[in-house]
């Protein structure tokens, strides 16, 4: 068995990424297994630097395989935001409910036509001293006028993907999982470590 660390603390992500990334052979870690892990500050610019940091940091640090991503909301409505500062739009790290409510707060009287918005990621595999492969998914879809839905995290109760009508929050985890952006950059990057024969 191959040891692969899923490079997050949060549940949700870490269980999204298991699902997607489960092959035969690998033994899926994630930062609660390694008790005093850092956590390496996102101050990139971009997806691609944050995601690309936390993998290369996690591998040196742990010793071990690492995938970890940078994902985030851009709203065209918004210039962009909250882009790479989406899990802390409202200024608190991971407050899903705060920074949606600020996202609709921006977007009072923006009409559903002009909504519009992709959610990006971008996905590192490393290993200890060096960067492996890095891939990248987008979703584009529509802001709602209102949170619906209970799954998911994140802007996923705000986020209607137009093929289903229904928000990332209102779908079951297999829809989920073949339209997002963390899927397909994480489904990617299982080629990418199936080629690697790891």
């Amino acid at each position: 068995m191959t040891t692969v660390v899923i490079g997050t603390h949060n549940k949700k992500k870490g269980r999204e990424i298991a699902r997607i990334i489960a092959l035969p052979g690998l033994r899926l870690l994630t930062l609660d297994d390694f008790p005093g892990a850092p956590e390496p500050v996102e101050d990139g610019k971009t997806f691609a630097e944050n995601a690309v940091k936390k993998a290369t940091e996690l591998a040196d640090s742990l010793g071990h395989i690492v995938v970890a991503d940078d994902s985030g909301l851009e709203v065209d409505a918004l210039g962009g935001r909250p882009g790479v500062i989406s899990a802390r739009y409202a200024g608190e790290h991971g407050n899903d409910p705060k920074n949606i409510e600020r996202v609709l707060r921006e977007l009072t009287g923006v009409p559903e036509e002009n909504r519009t918005a992709r959610f990006k990621c971008v996905a590192a595999l490393a290993a200890p001293g060096k960067l492996m492969a890095t891939t990248e998914g987008v979703v584009e879809g529509v802001i709602a006028g209102s949170p619906r839905g209970t799954s998911g995290f994140g802007y996923d109760p705000i986020f209607i993907v137009p093929q289903f009508g229904r928000t990332c929050a209102e779908l079951e985890p297999h829809e989920k999982d073949a339209v997002s952006h963390r899927g397909k950059a994480f489904r990617a990057l299982v080629k990418k470590l199936e080629l690697l024969e790891i």
